[in-house]
């Protein structure tokens, strides 16, 4: 048999370098993000291990974010990839968000920029486009309701105060916290960021209601207008 037909599986490598062996005696917190997506793709192709493949994919996706921000279609455009791996690699990623949205549930006082940040990342940080949105408070800083406002840039001309705070009339919100996410992943806020913050503050003192804070998502980062003093 010729070297250009021998093919590396995972059975070939050692026990101990395998990922589903390495998840059970040291835990999934153990394995690198390729291992674990391989572990759920289970097997690569004539070409690839498993992990070989794993580690491809996630270097075309730009890594988690990527992946998880790709539709069935764009999966599919990747080599190695057909229905029955996409089906995989969508339900493990939904499975996770739906934990996350779980966990989420039970806590739903906001104490902290960071309470309100960690409320809202799952929505926000994987998205393609900005999208604004807002989290309405009770007088005891429980969450009413968090609801979608605009996508696209945020700004004065897409994001009028009018329209921000339609949420929180309709469900008699005390306090408000906006929310919208960088897709470059970076959270400083820019100029247009500032600007509507500072029409959103006037617009929530006309309305009796409290903004307590504007917060930018990135990519596993965020920012509180109010910590920098711009509310």
């Amino acid at each position: 048999m010729s070297e250009e037909t021998v093919h590396y599986t995972i059975k070939d490598m050692p026990v101990s370098e395998r990922p589903r062996e390495r998840l059970l005696e040291k835990g999934a917190e153990a394995l690198s993000d390729a291992e674990l997506l391989a572990i759920m793709l289970r097997v690569g192709n004539a070409e690839e291990t498993a992990v070989g493949l794993a580690q491809r994919i996630l270097r075309e996706t730009k890594g988690l974010r990527g992946l998880a921000a790709m539709n069935a279609t764009e999966l599919t455009r990747i080599k190695g990839i057909g229905p029955a791996k996409v089906a995989q690699i969508k339900g493990a990623l939904e499975l996770g968000k739906r934990l996350y949205e779980a966990q989420r549930r039970e806590r739903k006082v906001i104490r902290t920029p960071e309470d309100a940040a960690r409320y809202v990342e799952p929505d926000l940080r994987h998205l393609d486009r900005e999208h604004l949105g807002v989290l309405c408070l009770d007088s005891k800083n429980h969450v009413i309701a968090f609801e979608k406002i605009s996508v696209g840039t945020v700004n004065a001309s897409l994001a009028h105060p009018r329209e921000c705070f339609k949420a929180a009339i309709k469900h008699s919100a005390v306090a408000v916290i906006f929310v919208h996410n960088h897709p470059s992943g970076d959270p400083t806020p820019s100029s247009e960021d500032i600007q509507l913050t500072r029409q959103l503050k006037k617009a929530a003192d006309l309305l009796g209601i409290e903004l307590l804070d504007h917060i930018i998502i990135g990519d596993g980062e965020w920012r509180s207008l109010k910590e920098r003093g711009l509310i």
